[in-house]
C-alpha cells in the first residue's frame, strides 16, 4: 500500500473530461546561471567530489529553478559509476532561514513534482517566507535516476490484470510466484545496476551530500509519509549533521511487514467507517438506509462479486477486486475527497465504472492514453523489496505458500473488509538483490529535537506508528492531531500548523503534545 501525502483530488481530476492531470514540464531555458556555494567539510577524499559538488541552477518555470546533483551509486564504493538527483527550488520570499528539504513519501513520491506542481500544498506560506523549499526526487524515483521495471502494458497487466483463481488457492500460488519473478526480472532488465542501491539507507545519505552541496551546515527538512522513514534514519546516521526535522504521517520503522500490514488495513477500514457515517448524514449517500454495519458488509460483498464477475470497462480493462479496491482507497487518504466515494458507489449500482478506473488510473499515476506519467509504483514496490529484512522470511515455494495464507488469514480476521485485499501479494519473491533493511528501532542518539505528527483516523500511517516513532528517538516529541486524513501540517488545523513553522523557523519545541 502507498503512504503518501495525496493532494485533493480536485487537483487531480480535470471537471470536463475526467482526465488525470500530468506533470508539469521540465523545460530549460537559455537562463542566467545561480550557483550553490557547497560547505567544504571534512568528508573522506573519495567522497569530496560529490560534497564540495557547484550545483547550477536554471529557471525552469515561473518563481522555480532547477538543477541536478551527481551521487555515487553505490556509497560504499565510489568507483562503481554515478547516478543523477534532479531538484527544484523556490527561492524564499523572505528573510531566508536556509533550506528546507521536502519530500512527500511513497517511496515512489517525486519531491520534485510535489513541489513544482503544489508548492502551497507542501508547505505553508510562513515557510515560503523563511526557506529555500527544495523538492528532489530520491533515487530510484522520477526525473532521478530512476526504477523502470516494464512498459505500459507490462503495468497495466501487472496492475489490473484480473486472475480467475481464488486467493490463497494452490492456482492463485503458483501464478502469485511467476508473476513476482517475471516482475523482478523486469525491474532488473529495465533499471540496470541502479536497482541494488535504491534502498532507504542510501537515499539518507544523499540527503547529507545534498546538504552539503546546497551550502547547509545541517539539514532541515519536512518528511510526510514514507518520508518520515527517511528523515528518521538521516537523523540515525547523520545525528550530528540534522537540524530541525519534522515527520509528519509517521511510519514505525521496528514494526513487521505483518504488523505493518495489519495496521494499515484497519487504519482504511476506519477511515471507510468515518466516511460512511459522514455519508449517511446527507440526502444522497449511496447507502442511504443502511446502518454502517451493514454499508461496510454491503462493500465486501460488492469487492467479492467484482472478484468473480469482472465488469468491463470501456478501454477493454476489466474492473475486478483488486482494482475496485484501489478505487475505493485512494479517496480515503483525506476527508476532502470523500465525494467521490459517494460518485463511485452510485454509479458502480447501476454497472458503470468509469469513476472506478478514475480512481485506480490516479491512484497508480496511469493516464487516459495507457501511459503511465511517473513510476511512483514501480519504485515504491522496489524500494520496499530493497529495505526488506535480510534473511528472513520464507525461502522455497512451499514456505511462500504457507507464509501468504497464515499472513493473510491474521489480516482478515484484524479487518474483514479490506483485509482480503491487503493480506496478499509476493512482489519480492526471487528479486535479484538482498535486502539491507532493519527492523531494529531507530533511536537517533546525539540527533537534535524531532517532531513527530500523528493523525487519530490516519488510515494509511496509523496513529500508533507515530506514537512509537516519538518514543524511540531519544529526543522525539509527539504532535497529535485528533482528525481524519493521512498527514496533518498545512491541511487546515491551526494548531499543528503553529507547533510546525514555530520549531522549523525559530527553533521552539513544544513544552508536552499540543493534542491539537
Amino acid at each position: 500500500m502507498i503512504a503518501r501525502r495525496v493532494l485533493s483530488l480536485t487537483a487531480l481530476v480535470a471537471a470536463g473530461g475526467l482526465l488525470l492531470a500530468g506533470c508539469l514540464p521540465f523545460p530549460f531555458g537559455p537562463t542566467p546561471s545561480r550557483t550553490s556555494t557547497p560547505t567544504l567539510e571534512q568528508v573522506a577524499p573519495e567522497l569530496a567530489p560529490y560534497y564540495h559538488q557547484q550545483l547550477v541552477w536554471r529557471d525552469c518555470q515561473d518563481g522555480f529553478q532547477c538543477t541536478e546533483a551527481t551521487a555515487p551509486l553505490d556509497w560504499s564504493d565510489p568507483s562503481a559509476g554515478d547516478i543523477s538527483l534532479a531538484l527544484i527550488r523556490h527561492r524564499a520570499t523572505g528573510k531566508r532561514v536556509g533550506s528546507l528539504l521536502v519530500n512527500p513519501g511513497g517511496p515512489g513520491g517525486s519531491g520534485w513534482s510535489f513541489i513544482a506542481d503544489s508548492l502551497d500544498f507542501a508547505v505553508g506560506q510562513p515557510l515560503i517566507e523563511r526557506f529555500d523549499i527544495i523538492g528532489f526526487d530520491p533515487r530510484g524515483v522520477g526525473r532521478s535516476s530512476a526504477v523502470s521495471c516494464g512498459t505500459p502494458a507490462q503495468l497495466d497487466s501487472y496492475y489490473f490484470d484480473v486472475r480467475p483463481y481464488p486467493p490463497g488457492s494452490d492456482a492463485w500460488v503458483d501464478d502469485a510466484l511467476q508473476r513476482g519473478a517475471d516482475w523482478s526480472q523486469q525491474c532488473l532488465d529495465g533499471t540496470g545496476p541502479l536497482l541494488a542501491h535504491i534502498d532507504t539507507a542510501s537515499a539518507a545519505h544523499d540527503m547529507d551530500m545534498l546538504r552539503a552541496a546546497l551550502g547547509d551546515e545541517k539539514l532541515d527538512y519536512l518528511g510526510y509519509s514514507y518520508g518520515t522513514l527517511l528523515g528518521a534514519q538521516y537523523a540515525q546516521d547523520f545525528p550530528d549533521r540534522a537540524g530541525r526535522l519534522v515527520l509528519d504521517g509517521a511510519v514505525d520503522p521496528s514494526a513487521d511487514p505483518l504488523q505493518a500490514t495489519i495496521f494499515q488495513a484497519v487504519g482504511f477500514e476506519n477511515a471507510f467507517r468515518a466516511y460512511v457515517a459522514d455519508c449517511l448524514t446527507h440526502d444522497a449517500c449511496p447507502f442511504a438506509g443502511m446502518s454502517v454495519d451493514e454499508a461496510v458488509a454491503s462493500t465486501r460483498d460488492l469487492l467479492d462479486r467484482v472478484a468473480e464477475n469482472p465488469i468491463p470497462g470501456d478501454d477493454g480493462r476489466l474492473l475486478g477486486g483488486d482494482t475496485l479496491f484501489s478505487a475505493i482507497v485512494l479517496p480515503l487518504y483525506s476527508e476532502s475527497n470523500w465525494p467521490y466515494l459517494d460518485d463511485l458507489f452510485t454509479e458502480l449500482k447501476t454497472g458503470g465504472t468509469q469513476w472506478a478506473f478514475l480512481l485506480a488510473d490516479a491512484y497508480y499515476d496511469r493516464e487516459a492514453d495507457g501511459t503511465y506519467s511517473t513510476n511512483s509504483t514501480e519504485a515504491f514496490l522496489a524500494i520496499g523489496c530493497a529495505d526488506r529484512v535480510p534473511g528472513e522470511g520464507p525461502t522455497t515455494p512451499e514456505e511462500v505458500a504457507q507464509t501468504q495464507r497464515d499472513d493473510a488469514a491474521a489480516t482478515i480476521a484484524a479487518a474483514p473488509l479490506f483485509g482480503p485485499n491487503m493480506g496478499w501479494g509476493v512482489q519480492c519473491w526471487k528479486w535479484p538483490f538482498p535486502g539491507v533493511g532493519s527492523l531494529d528501532p531507530i533511536t537517533a542518539p546525539g540527533s537534535p529535537d524531532i517532531l513527530v505528527i500523528g493523525t487519530t483516523n490516519d488510515p494509511a500511517t496509523p496513529y500508533q506508528e507515530a506514537v512509537t516513532l516519538a518514543s524511540t528517538l531519544a529526543k522525539g516529541h509527539l504532535v497529535t492531531y485528533h482528525g481524519e486524513g493521512h498527514t496533518a501540517y498545512n491541511g487546515g488545523n491551526a494548531c499543528v500548523d503553529s507547533t510546525v513553522e514555530d520549531f522549523l523557523i525559530d527553533g521552539v519545541v513544544p513544552e508536552a503534545d499540543p493534542n491539537c
